[in-house]
C-alpha cells in the first residue's frame, strides 16, 4: 500500500467548520479535514453523508452555508473572480458519470479546457489532448470516437484525461471505478496511482470500491454525524470503534478487499 510522509504544513487542503444545509436538512455540521501533499485521500461513508457535496464544496460548485475552504492557503469564496479562476485551474475533476459533452469526439473534450483556459489554437490543443490521451491509457482509436459509443471503462479514462488537461496539482475522482467490472477497476486504481507518482498529483477520492481504498489510499476519511468521524490509514480506521465503519471494513466484502490486497501490502 502507498504511503506518503506528511505534516500539517503541507495540506494542500484545509476544510474547517464546514456546514452544509439544504432547507432544515443539515448535511455537514462543524466538517474538518485536510489534503496533503502527494498523498491520496480517500472520503466514505453510508448514504446520505454528504461524500459527494463535500466534493463539490472543496471545488466551488456549492458554497457552504458556514465554514471555511482554503486551497493552497487561500479561502476560495473570499477571492475575487479572477484569482478563483486561477486557483481552480489548478484542479482536475473526474465527475461520477464522466461529464463528457455528447456532441464532441473523445480529442475535442480534452482539447476544450486547453482552448478556453489556457488560450491554444485548436491544432495545438489537439496535439496535447493525444498526449493526454495516451496518459490516461487510451488507445489512439478512441480520439476521433463520440462518447456514445464508449465503454463504461473509456468513458472514465477520457474524463480522466480531460481532468489532467490543465496539469492539475489536484486530482478530485467521485467514483472513478463506479460501473466497472473487477478487472477494469483494479487497472483503473493502478493508473490512478501511476499518475499520481509520476506526476506528483495529491488526490481527492470519494469511493465506495473497497479495493481501491486497501490498494492505493494514503488516508481514509469517514464522513458520519454530519463530520468527519476519523480521517487516517485504512488499518487506524479499520478499528475504529463505531457500527457502521466496523459493518463496511468488516463485513464479507471487507474482508475479502483486505485479503485481496494483504499480498500487495506485504511486499
Amino acid at each position: 500500500m502507498s504511503r506518503v510522509h506528511r505534516s500539517p504544513t503541507e495540506a494542500v487542503i484545509e476544510v474547517r467548520g464546514l456546514c452544509n444545509r439544504f432547507g432544515s436538512q443539515s448535511v455537514h455540521e462543524h466538517l474538518d479535514l485536510d489534503l496533503y501533499k502527494g498523498e491520496i485521500l480517500a472520503v466514505v461513508g453510508g448514504s446520505g453523508s454528504g461524500k459527494s457535496v463535500l466534493l463539490r464544496s472543496i471545488i466551488g460548485l456549492r458554497r457552504p452555508n458556514e465554514g471555511e475552504v482554503r486551497v493552497f492557503g487561500k479561502n476560495l469564496p473570499s477571492l475575487s473572480e479572477h484569482e478563483r479562476s486561477r486557483v481552480e485551474r489548478r484542479f482536475g475533476v473526474l465527475f461520477q458519470k464522466g461529464a463528457l459533452f455528447s456532441s464532441l469526439t473523445v480529442t475535442e473534450n480534452v482539447a476544450l479546457p486547453l482552448i478556453e483556459h489556457a488560450g491554444l489554437s485548436r491544432a495545438d490543443a489537439e496535439h496535447l489532448a493525444a498526449v493526454k490521451l495516451a496518459l490516461a491509457g487510451l488507445p489512439l482509436s478512441a480520439a476521433d470516437k463520440y462518447p456514445a459509443s464508449l465503454s463504461g471503462g473509456m468513458i472514465k479514462r477520457a474524463a480522466l484525461a480531460r481532468a489532467l488537461a490543465l496539469d492539475p496539482d489536484i486530482l478530485f475522482l467521485d467514483e472513478p471505478t463506479a460501473g466497472l467490472d473487477p478487472i477494469g477497476a483494479a487497472q483503473f486504481d493502478q493508473l490512478i496511482l501511476t499518475l499520481r507518482d509520476a506526476l506528483g498529483l495529491s488526490v481527492f477520492l470519494v469511493t465506495h470500491d473497497l479495493d481501491t481504498l486497501y490498494t492505493i489510499t494514503d488516508r481514509v476519511a469517514v464522513l458520519a454525524q454530519k463530520k468527519v468521524l476519523v480521517a487516517d490509514a485504512i488499518d487506524v480506521v479499520s478499528e475504529t470503534d463505531d457500527a457502521w465503519i466496523h459493518e463496511y471494513f468488516h463485513g464479507p466484502r471487507g474482508r475479502a478487499a483486505l485479503d485481496a490486497a494483504q499480498p500487495l501490502n506485504e511486499v
